[in-house]
């Protein structure tokens, strides 16, 4: 989600494969291609980029193996299904052989103004990320394609069974911390992640960021939900993103009065990390959001109608949980 936790969302192929060229592309181009993508990757706007190789996660399968064991997913069957190409990118796509992960700011300059209103986390205050990274990704594919080699890839955006914060670990772009998200330590980690898997042959990046959590359990310590059950391990089930948003049933009644009035998703581990003090705000237009949005009162909010959801929230995030499911949020706030 927005946040960077286990709750995760089949995106077209883009272009098509040469077999064979990025070897000759390798054996003849002094220019290392992986730092032109990354270049590129910035002129679009994306915060960092990191590539990795394109082979079996076998360090994260016993972990990922154990938390559905423990049925930590809730709902999310999706996160058991197709376990095999979850952990094995080239079984996304033929002869894959490398995995560019970027990472995409969000952290916004505005804030909700009624302080008694229902919160929305941040990831959610404008356009819907996917369309927006998706773009991004195109471009930055159609660059590799016509100026570094012809090839085939995918874009990957919460859209397949893919592991984005192992991968963008792999890449060197920051650590998973103790509350589960991908912690950059030049940015913070208030951003979206995304990934090409292509079958080119790049220059791997070979850093490794350790973690940098140290004793710190400030997440731990403020979750209302006691969602993070031990240091890197977060119970879905008892998270406030799952319960607003994957949870499509009732939302469980022991945590009642526990939410700390969020009505659609949660940014509470993520504001309380040291690390999120390096935040910049973002200089995507698609996140700024609608000024009628950010000044709703508390009233507003109750007294929502179909309308006024459909017109705040036409773009957004938020459609997730639809117009019923966000009145039973608010309900569950107010009860």
């Amino acid at each position: 989600m927005r946040v960077d936790h286990p709750i995760r969302y089949n995106s077209p192929i883009f272009g098509y494969s040469i077999i064979n060229e990025p070897d000759r592309l390798m054996e003849t181009d002094p220019i290392n291609p992986s730092e032109l993508i990354k270049a590129k990757a910035r002129e679009l706007g994306f915060q960092d980029c990191g590539i990795s190789r394109a082979k079996f996660l076998d360090a994260e399968k016993d972990r990922l193996l154990n938390w559905l064991a423990d049925e930590m997913h809730g709902e999310m069957n999706y996160m058991a299904n197709n376990l095999d190409k979850r952990l094995d990118p080239r079984l996304l796509v033929e002869n894959a052989r490398s995995v560019i992960s970027v990472l995409l700011n969000y952290f916004p300059a505005e804030k909700q103004t009624d302080p008694a209103a229902p919160v929305l986390s941040k990831y959610a205050y404008g356009t819907d990320y996917h369309f927006v990274m998706k773009d991004k990704l195109g471009e930055l594919l159609r660059f590799i394609q016509e100026e570094i080699a012809p090839c085939e890839s995918r874009c990957f955006v919460d859209s397949a069974p893919v592991l984005d914060r192992a991968w963008a670990a792999r890449a060197g772009l920051g650590w998973i911390g103790k509350n589960t998200n991908l912690i950059s330590p030049e940015h913070g980690s208030f951003f979206f992640i995304g990934e090409l898997i292509i079958d080119l042959e790049l220059p791997a990046d070979n850093k490794v960021v350790r973690d940098h959590c140290g004793n710190c359990t400030r997440c731990i310590d403020a979750c209302p939900t006691q969602a993070i059950v031990a240091p890197y391990i977060l119970d879905a089930r008892r998270c406030i993103s799952y319960q607003t948003i994957e949870n499509h049933g009732e939302i469980d009644p022991e945590l009642k009065g526990k939410f700390k009035n969020r009505v659609f998703g949660c940014d509470i581990c993520q504001d309380v990390c040291p690390w999120n003090l390096k935040s910049e705000i973002h200089h995507e237009p698609a996140f700024s959001p609608d000024f009628k949005l950010m000044n709703l009162r508390k009233s507003d909010w109750d007294e929502m109608d179909k309308p006024l959801f459909n017109e705040l929230f036409r773009n957004s995030a938020v459609k997730r949980t639809r117009f019923e499911g966000l009145k039973r949020n608010l309900r569950f706030l107010g009860e």
